[in-house]
């Protein structure tokens, strides 16, 4: 690492709001600047993208989880 950058690999816990109720969650740096800038593309804020993924989730794994596997098929469509 040099200068200021942050590692990709650098595990980073954020505070959030999913369906108006506050939480944090925790990922590799490098996954919130995808969910950044896939949340920018589709005009909405993180925190309302995170309670979508949430609610399509269903409880069926941990949000983290949820949001990392969303991003990769974001990615990859």
């Amino acid at each position: 690492m040099t200068g200021n950058k942050i590692s990709p690999c650098k595990v980073v816990k954020r505070s959030v709001a999913v369906a108006g109720h506050p939480t944090s969650v925790t990922m590799e740096f490098a996954f919130w600047e995808i969910l950044d800038q896939i949340a920018a593309r589709d005009d909405m804020s993180v925190s309302a993208l995170i309670t979508a993924v949430d609610d399509a989730n269903k409880g069926k794994c941990t949000l983290s989880a949820a949001l990392r596997v969303y991003i990769l098929k974001r990615v990859t469509r």
